[in-house]
């Protein structure tokens, strides 16, 4: 991974308004995918996104994740079993009609689709040489999460969806994909072509959650 796209060589781009216009769909209609077909995912498609994802920004420039692929019958049903022990245990956390809306709810594709990604910070990577880590050394994690978006981005570009699935135990996912001590477990990552396209994110469309007033978000001071 890490090739820079070929257009990087050439000179500054310009972005004009056909192309502003075109990234606000692209963030307009990223979502969270939890419905997937079975059809494979290009590799060549797979590996462009994954080398997009590495131009995120890093602190330091300490280029922290770490993406494991899971392909894997038995590792895959490890990662399985914890979601279902999570989400058991989540809905119960619920009561009445909430608990029966949070039954009703499709919170993870782990069956069906084609591409388990697990994204991984590595903490004791010595890149950046802890160039603005000292003070705040959660920002190793926030970059492993920038990466995370520029991937999801990248992927919705090429018509994939992507779904994040956080109703996990992370000790158990380490466990089960037997990465080095150092790994934190940052994001669990369904990839595939998705059943449907929404431009409303689902937990909206199904009554759990609507989207926050624009007004109180920018604070001055």
């Amino acid at each position: 991974m890490s090739q820079l796209p070929p257009s990087l060589s050439i000179g500054p781009p310009v972005f004009d308004a056909a192309f502003r216009a075109r990234l606000a769909d692209l963030f307009a209609w990223r979502r969270d995918v939890r419905r997937f077909r079975g059809d494979p995912v290009d590799e060549a498609v797979l590996r462009t996104c994954l080398d997009l994802a590495t131009l995120a920004p890093s602190v330091g420039n300490s280029q922290p994740w770490r993406f494991v692929r899971v392909a894997d019958a038995g590792r895959r049903a490890a990662v399985a079993a914890s979601f279902e022990r999570c989400n058991a245990a989540a809905r119960a956390t619920y009561a009445d009609e909430r608990s029966a809306l949070y039954a009703r709810l499709k919170l993870a594709g782990l069956r069906e689709a084609p591409v388990h990604l697990a994204v991984f910070c590595d903490g004791a990577t010595e890149a950046g040489h802890g160039l603005g880590r000292a003070t705040m050394p959660e920002m190793l994690r926030y970059s492993v999460a920038a990466s995370i978006h520029a991937f999801w981005l990248a992927a919705r570009a090429h018509g994939l969806g992507v779904g994040w699935v956080s109703i996990l135990e992370p000790a158990a996912v380490t466990k089960a994909l037997a990465v080095p001590g150092a790994w934190e477990l940052i994001a669990y990552l369904c990839v595939g072509h998705p059943v449907e396209e929404h431009a409303d994110p689902e937990l909206v469309r199904h009554g759990w959650q609507d989207r926050c007033p624009e007004a109180g978000r920018l604070h001055e001071r």
